[in-house]
C-alpha cells in the first residue's frame, strides 16, 4: 500500500469514529429535550399591535397616485409602451431614460412615460448613453 493510499484510509476511519460519535451524541440530547415539557402559546406572543390601514392598496401605487399634479410623467401601457403625448420611456430600476430615436429605444420597456427629458432628470433619471 502506498503512503498516500495509508493516510487517507486513516483519515477514512477517524471521519466515520467522528461521524458515529456525533450520532450517538445527538441522540442523547434528543432524548433528553423529550423530558421537557413544553407549553404552547399563540403566534406572536405577545400580541403586537399594528395600526389600521385604510386604503388596501401598496404604498407604490399610493406613492404613483400622488405623483407630480402637472402630469409630467404617466404609467405606460401594459406592453411597456407610451403615449404619444409622453414619449421619453423612463426605468427606475436602472435610473435611466431612453429618448426617441435612441438605440435602444424600441426595445426599451418602460417603468414611466415623461412628456420631455428635462421631466425624466427632474425625477432623478440620467440620459442613456447610447
Amino acid at each position: 500500500m502506498r503512503k498516500g493510499s495509508k493516510r487517507l484510509l486513516q483519515a477514512g476511519i477517524l471521519a466515520g469514529i467522528g461521524y458515529v460519535s456525533w450520532r450517538v451524541w445527538q441522540a442523547q440530547v434528543a432524548a433528553q429535550h423529550r423530558s421537557i415539557p413544553w407549553e404552547t402559546a399563540p403566534f406572536p406572543f405577545p400580541p403586537v399591535p399594528r395600526p389600521a390601514v385604510s386604503d388596501p392598496t401598496s404604498m407604490e401605487l399610493r406613492v404613483e397616485r400622488i405623483a407630480p399634479e402637472d402630469q409630467t410623467w404617466v404609467r405606460p401601457d401594459t406592453d411597456g409602451a407610451c403615449p404619444v403625448s409622453h414619449p421619453v420611456k423612463g426605468k427606475t430600476a436602472s435610473g435611466i431614460y431612453h429618448e426617441p430615436g435612441g438605440a435602444n429605444y424600441e426595445r426599451t420597456k418602460a417603468d414611466r412615460c415623461f412628456v420631455n427629458a428635462a421631466a425624466a432628470e427632474a425625477q432623478g433619471l440620467r440620459a442613456a448613453k447610447r
